[in-house]
C-alpha cells in the first residue's frame, strides 16, 4: 500500500525556502542599518557645523564687547582722570583684544568672506588703538587738557562706525550660514526618521514571515504524526514507513528552527547596536537644542524642539522594544529546537516519585498561591526518557499554578492508569479554565488563551506537545471557562531506544 504523503512537508525544501525568503530581507535590513549609520554621521557633521557657527557668533560678540569696553573706559578716564578704575579697565580691555582677535581669526579661517571682513576690522582697529593709546598716555601724564583736545580732534566716531559695520556684516554672515546648516540638519532628521521606520518595518516583516513559516511547518508535522497514530493499530508496515518520513521531516524542521534562531540574531544585534548609536546622537542633539534655547531661542523652531525632545526618543524607544521582543522570540524558537535534537535515554521511571520531586521543587510557589499538589492512587511506572517526562509534568503543573482562579484555593491532582500497551496520566486543576474554542490553539507555538495577564511567551504547552510526541504519545485538554482543566497524556508503556539516522551531525 502506498504511503500517503500529502501531510508531510517537502523533504529537503525547508532550509532553501527559508533562505530564499529571508536573504533579501536580511540584505535590506543591513542596508537600512548602513543607512542609519550614514545618517548618524551626517547628523554629527551638521551638528558640529551648527555648534561652530555659534562659536563664531560668540567670538564676534566678545570682540565687540572688548572694543566697546575699551572706548567706554577711555571716555570715563577723560571725564574722571583721578579714577584709577577707568584706566585699569582700559588697559585690561586693550590687552584682551588681541587674544579675542586671534580666536576669531582661528574660527573663521575656513570662510573667505569672514577672513576679508576680519582683515578690514583689524585695519580699522590698528588706527583706532593708536589714537586711543595716545589719549591715554596724555591722561596718565596728567595733561587732561591736551587729552581732551586730542579726543575732540579725533575721527574715532567714523572708525567706530566702520568697526560696527564690519562686525554686523560678520554676524549676518554667520546667521546666513546658520540658516543653511539648520536646513541641512532638518534634511538629515527626516532621513533619520525614514531609516528608523524602514528598519522597524523590515524587522517586523522578517519576524512575521519567520514565525508564520515555523508555525506552518510545525502544524504540518503535527498533522502528519496524528495521521500516523490513527493508522498504527492496523497498518504496521505503513506506520514504519510513515515514522521514517516523519523523522526526516522533524530533523528538517529542527534544522530550520536553528537557522531561524541563528541567522535572525546577527541583523538583530546590528539593529540593537545602531539603535544605541542613534540614542547617543539623540542625547547630543538634545543638549544642542537646550544650548540653543538658552542662548538664542529665536533661532530654534518649535518643530526642531519637538523633534529632538519627543519624536526622536519615542521612535528609538519603539525600535528598542521591538528588538527586545524579537530577541525573546528567537530564544524561544532556539529552546524548542534544542529539545527536538536531544537524544532520548529510556529508563524505568517511578512517576509517583517524580511528581513528589516536582512538588518539593515548587513548594514555595504552591504556598504563595495557596495551592496543593496531590497524587490520586498509584501512578503506573513507565519506561521513557526521564528528562523529557520531568519537563512535561513540570510545565503542566506550573501552568496550573499560574492560572488558578483568584480567591479560590488551588487544588491540583495527578492520576494515572495502565492499558495493555500504554499508560494514561491526567493532570487536573480547579483554575480558571480554557475556552473550548482554544483547546487546539493552546498547544501552538506562541499562542495563548484567555486574558494575557500573566508573563510568558506561549511556548510552554508547545514544548509539552513536542516532547510528548517525541516520547511516542499524545496529549489533549478538556476544559471550560471557570471549571478548571484536565490535561490527558497517553504514552507508550516502553519507549524504544532509537536514534534517527544522521541525528547529531552538524549540531
Amino acid at each position: 500500500m502506498a504511503t500517503p504523503r500529502f501531510l508531510l512537508p517537502p523533504e529537503g525544501k525547508i532550509a532553501p525556502r527559508l533562505t530564499a525568503l529571508l536573504v533579501p530581507g536580511f540584505l535590506a535590513l543591513l542596508a537600512a542599518g548602513g543607512g542609519a549609520a550614514w545618517v548618524t554621521r551626517q547628523n554629527q557633521v551638521h551638528t558640529r557645523a551648527v555648534v561652530h557657527t555659534y562659536e563664531v557668533e560668540k567670538a564676534v560678540l566678545e570682540v565687540r564687547r572688548v572694543i566697546e569696553e575699551a572706548e567706554a573706559t577711555r571716555r570715563g578716564a577723560l571725564l574722571a582722570p583721578a579714577t584709577a578704575a577707568y584706566r585699569q579697565g582700559y588697559h585690561r580691555a586693550a590687552a584682551e583684544l588681541p587674544q579675542r582677535l586671534v580666536t576669531l581669526a582661528r574660527l573663521t579661517a575656513d570662510n573667505p568672506r569672514q577672513r576679508d571682513n576680519l582683515a578690514g576690522l583689524q585695519l580699522q582697529l590698528g588706527a583706532l588703538a593708536q589714537r586711543r593709546a595716545e589719549t591715554m598716555a596724555l591722561i596718565e601724564r596728567g595733561d587732561q587738557r591736551a587729552a581732551l583736545a586730542a579726543f575732540r580732534a579725533d575721527t574715532e566716531a567714523n572708525s567706530m562706525r566702520a568697526v560696527r559695520f564690519l562686525m554686523n556684516r560678520m554676524a549676518r554672515e554667520e546667521r546666513r550660514l546658520l540658516a543653511i546648516r539648520d536646513q541641512e540638519l532638518r534634511v538629515t532628521e527626516r532621513a533619520f526618521y525614514a531609516v528608523l521606520v524602514l528598519a522597524a518595518v523590515l524587522l517586523a516583516a522578517l519576524a512575521v514571515v519567520a514565525l508564520l513559516t515555523v508555525l506552518a511547518y510545525t502544524r504540518d508535522l503535527a498533522r502528519s504524526r496524528d495521521a500516523t497514530q490513527s493508522l498504527a493499530d492496523s497498518l504496521e508496515e505503513m506506520v514504519a514507513e510513515r515514522t521514517e518520513d516523519l523523522t526526516r521531516a522533524n530533523e528538517e524542521i529542527q534544522r530550520f528552527a536553528y537557522i531561524v534562531s541563528h541567522d535572525l540574531r546577527s541583523p538583530l544585534v546590528n539593529v540593537m547596536g545602531f539603535t544605541a548609536e542613534l540614542e547617543a546622537a539623540t542625547g547630543q542633539l538634545g543638549a544642542l537644542v537646550d544650548s540653543v534655547e538658552a542662548e538664542a531661542p529665536q533661532l530654534l523652531s518649535e518643530e526642531a524642539r519637538l523633534s529632538a525632545r519627543e519624536d526622536l526618543p519615542e521612535a528609538i524607544g519603539f525600535i528598542r522594544a521591538s528588538t527586545q521582543k524579537m530577541d525573546r522570540l528567537i530564544n524561544a524558537i532556539l529552546q524548542l529546537s534544542r529539545q527536538g535534537r536531544r537524544q532520548l535515554a529510556p529508563e524505568r521511571i517511578d512517576v509517583g516519585q517524580l511528581i513528589g520531586q516536582i512538588r518539593d521543587t515548587l513548594a514555595h510557589r504552591l504556598a504563595d498561591a495557596d495551592a496543593t499538589l496531590e497524587v490520586t492512587g498509584m501512578l503506573p511506572e513507565v519506561i521513557s526518557d526521564r528528562f523529557s517526562l520531568d519537563q512535561v509534568f513540570s510545565n503542566l503543573i506550573e501552568n496550573a499554578v499560574k492560572y488558578l482562579r483568584p480567591g479560590v484555593p488551588g487544588r491540583i491532582t495527578v492520576s494515572g492508569r495502565r492499558e495493555p500497551q500504554r499508560v494514561i496520566y491526567a493532570v487536573v486543576d480547579n483554575g480558571r479554565g480554557i475556552d473550548p474554542r482554544d483547546h487546539a490553539r493552546v498547544f501552538d507555538l506562541f499562542r495563548r488563551s484567555g486574558a494575557q495577564d500573566k508573563p510568558g511567551e506561549g511556548i510552554g504547552l508547545a514544548t509539552v506537545r513536542a516532547l510528548v510526541f517525541r516520547l511516542g504519545g499524545t496529549i489533549s485538554v478538556d476544559s471550560n471557562l471557570g471549571q478548571g482543566a484536565t490535561f490527558t497524556l497517553s504514552l507508550p508503556l516502553t519507549l524504544e531506544s532509537q536514534r534517527p539516522e544522521g541525528q547529531g551531525k552538524n549540531e
